[in-house]
């Protein structure tokens, strides 16, 4: 697949070359930071060496001193409090986070966690019913129910309060709880709008250990839960994420919770220095894993798990559930190809929308962004559920999806989402007329260059610019992810040494040891995942310009320096 190379604006070179000289970095270094609005040395200092004593006051968050104050009369009067959150990452670790905190210091605690499939996402009725039922007077909800205004109406009628600790932009109407923690809400001033769902609720454990005059200290014991949470619900890595995310990496690495501990084994990484995406590719999925297959109560229950024996059992069950989970998944993307492939007016068309009855639920999202890499194009992908069909959507890039489904508004029971991602509901006859108008808004506004993959470039290179301290000082740009993705270079002018070679079982890999022709002593080990089909002219020793990011692999023990090629181009 064709993409296109778009260079970033470099920015002032004179701001540049001012940063460079003040922070002592080349000149390179000095351009991704000024990409990443930092421009002074104070600035570049607090990237490069994050600090815990610069996360802010949690009671700068609106209604955070109502919260506390209701938690500390529920701990007083005795009453039974329900830790109530969504079933991906974000609520998994959400509600093991502040359940955990929280559990000795209430006489009455459990949590909950809604069905995917018979409850749906957020606040649900049936949760309400079995608090008011077992006598649950509060409930802590997290990242959910910042548009739960119907729900938390009926919770009323019950006997039933809420904290909604929630991080989702809000609706028009905010709902009547006793306190809403949504740093996005109008009104808060709470400096920092990007914190994951499980980030809102250490900032009201945070909260609460102050006005409690507690070790505060102890919080930073749960940021391993927290960086899980900030790199699989893919929040910007800038802020305070970047320095939870600094941390609880640390924790990860070092002193992981007995529960994460069971997840690193099963999935597999068994060493020092783990990373944003081994988070992102190995334990996310795993403990979305229960929730799409079964339940996410079952994640919950591990991650505040204190018995390491018991730790790995469910450990092995929660890999069992991922590894159902992509058998699953797998079987259905080569479904949705094939059903692509062998009809050229899906073909042809500038959206997807495909639907099979027999598809499961929990895992069309994956499917849906699988298809997106495949095809890219907007992509809906749907299945039955309750008699009703229900999918999910992906866009690529700069293409709004949301306003798009939102133009199909009359036919759907209901939608959510943003830009790139989203979820719907219609009734069973609405699925053509709801397929054709999607097509027809697509490729009404769609502008052709977004039907093409785009490669973000921050700069030029030359490969003798890729010194031991040039690459140690760009691993402190890291923890990487949105706003902070690891950068991406331009060389032109490259050629294999004569001894590149494809790997892989088809030979769909690209394995290369490459030098420019002006400086020949530079030379450098490459991979080019699925790639392999440019060999050919590699072969021919004619040069081809490169964009790529660069990597550590470890093999056998050693550790090198590798470019890990994105695209390449020949004249």
């Amino acid at each position: 697949m064709n993409k296109n190379w778009v260079i970033k604006a470099p920015g002032s070179e004179e701001a540049i070359a001012s940063l460079a000289s003040e922070v002592g970095i080349d000149r390179p270094l000095a351009q991704l930071l000024t990409q990443r609005n930092i421009h002074t040395y104070q600035e570049a200092k607090d990237f490069f060496r994050p600090d815990l004593a610069n996360l802010h006051d949690p009671f700068l968050m609106k209604d955070m001193d109502v919260a506390i104050q209701r938690i500390q009369e529920a701990i007083q009067a005795g009453e039974k409090v329900m830790v109530y959150g969504d079933y991906d990452v974000d609520g998994t670790t959400a509600v093991a986070l502040v359940y955990s905190y929280f559990k000795d210091r209430f006489k009455d605690i459990d949590y909950y966690i809604p069905d995917r499939y018979d409850e749906g996402y957020g606040i649900s009725i049936k949760g309400i019913d079995y608090a008011a039922q077992h006598g649950f007077s509060l409930i802590i909800a997290l990242d959910c129910g910042i548009k739960a205004v119907d729900k938390i109406k009926y919770a009323s009628k019950k006997g039933v309060e809420f904290i909604i600790c929630d991080h989702h932009n809000p609706g028009a109407e905010i709902p009547d709880a006793v306190a809403v923690l949504d740093a996005k809400q109008e009104g808060c001033n709470y400096p920092f709008k990007d914190l994951s769902g499980c980030g809102v609720g250490l900032k009201l454990v945070q909260a609460y250990g102050i006005k409690a005059g507690l070790d505060a200290n102890k919080i930073y014991d749960y940021l391993d839960l927290v960086v899980v949470s900030i790199a699989s619900d893919i929040v910007p890595i800038t802020g305070e994420n970047r320095i939870m995310a600094h941390f609880g990496l640390k924790k990860l690495n070092d002193d992981p919770s007995i529960g994460l501990k069971a997840i690193k084994e099963v999935a597999g990484i068994d060493r020092k220095g783990i990373t944003i995406e081994d988070i992102v590719f190995k334990m996310g999925p795993r403990i979305n894993a229960a929730g799409r297959m079964e339940s996410g109560k079952k994640s919950v229950d591990l991650l505040v798990c204190e018995k390491a024996t018991d730790a790995q059992v469910m450990g092995k069950r929660i890999d069992n559930f991922n590894l159902d989970r992509r058998n699953i998944d797998t079987e259905i993307t080569r479904q949705a190809i094939d059903m692509i492939q062998s009809n050229e007016s899906l073909k042809e068309r500038n959206s997807t929308v495909l639907y099979n009855a027999e598809w499961h639920k929990g895992v069309i999202g994956i499917v849906a962004s699988r298809l997106l890499d495949h095809f890219y194009k907007p992509t809906v992908i749907l299945t039955k559920s309750n008699g009703l069909i229900t999918g999910s959507a992906r866009s690529v890039n700069g293409f709004d999806l949301y306003n798009a489904i939102e133009s199909c508004s009359d036919l759907l029971e209901n939608f959510g989402g943003h830009k790139y991602a989203a979820g719907l509901t219609m009734k069973v006859p609405n699925l053509p007329k709801f397929r054709e108008r999607f097509e027809k808004i697509v490729s009404d506004t769609i502008d052709p260059d977004q039907l093409i993959p785009v490669v973000e470039i921050d700069t030029e290179l030359q490969l003798t610019d890729i010194t031991e301290k040039f690459f140690r000082i760009l691993k402190q740009f890291e923890p990487f992810g949105p706003e902070n993705i690891s950068p991406v270079f331009l060389s032109e002018n490259v050629v294999d040494n004569g001894y590149g070679r494809t790997v892989g079982s088809n030979g769909e890999h690209l394995k290369l040891t490459l030098i420019q022709e002006e400086n020949p002593f530079s030379v450098f080990p490459a991979i080019g995942f699925h790639l392999g089909s440019s060999f050919g002219k590699i072969n021919k020793g004619a040069p081809f310009d490169i964009c790529y990011q660069l990597m550590e692999n470890e093999f056998r023990g050693r550790v090198n320096l590798q470019i890990n090629l994105l695209d390449m181009k020949f004249d």
